[in-house]
């Protein structure tokens, strides 16, 4: 397998990718039209915890590290570092020496669709991953890959200088030219919830506020009082 690695792609502005970091993983999906999430399988190995940063990617042979140790020097401040395999693997791919390395370059996290160990040191650090397993198994560093190329991860392709938001909630990437437009419709989507929530601290129902009574009975959904339930239910 030969490679290329591209140095210096274009990235998401500074200032939108902080105005995304504002929301969460589900409100920025949402904003973007249920779109854009990664797959519930890249789960964080931390609680409580949000990052967001522009995407350097990598492409790797399936147990093998070769291409995290070249992504590493085009990693710089504010990267989120997105690594995925030529197929499935759960192998520890990465750890805490990748970490303290890409630490001291300013980068923000990690999303790999592969494995991850060191997970405790990882946490003392504050090095933050989401990753597709834990896995104390070791790699090899023997086969050429590539580094800032599209790749796709659980369906969705991710590029170079995308943005990337992950939370407890997983992960979600905002695609560069769409980094704008998605807060926008984010910070949209917070007030309108903001109100729903005021209203439900009132005593308010969905069912009302989002007149979803009128739905259940379009579905042929209706109400029936116990006792006339009860006695159709007896044999």
């Amino acid at each position: 397998m030969s490679g290329v690695i591209v140095t210096n792609p274009p990235k998401a502005p500074a200032e939108d990718v902080e105005a995304l970091a504002r929301y969460g993983v589900a409100t920025l999906g949402e904003a973007m039209g249920r779109t854009g999430l990664l797959g519930p399988g890249i789960r964080p190995v931390q609680q409580g915890v949000r990052v967001a940063g522009t995407a350097v990617t990598v492409l790797s042979w399936p147990g093998d590290n070769l291409m995290i140790h070249a992504a590493v020097e085009q990693c710089g401040e504010g990267d989120i570092l997105v690594v995925t395999t030529t197929s499935p693997s759960t192998d520890g791919m990465f750890g805490e020496l990748f970490a303290t390395a890409l630490h001291r370059r300013g980068v923000r996290g990690l999303v790999i669709d592969a494995g991850v160990r060191d997970t405790q040191e990882l946490r003392e650090m504050g090095f933050a991953a989401w990753s597709r397993a834990v896995s104390a198994q070791g790699t090899v560093k023997a086969t050429g890959g590539s580094v800032n190329v599209p790749v796709v991860v659980d369906g969705r392709v991710v590029r170079p200088g995308d943005v990337i938001v992950a939370d407890d909630d997983g992960v979600v990437v905002v695609p560069r030219g769409k980094a704008r437009r998605t807060a926008e419709a984010s910070e949209a989507r917070e007030r309108k919830e903001a109100a729903s929530r005021a209203a439900f601290l009132e005593g308010q129902l969905g069912l009302d506020r989002y007149g979803l009574r009128e739905k259940l009975r379009q579905l042929g959904v209706t109400y029936q009082p116990y006792e006339e339930y009860a006695a159709g239910e007896r044999p």
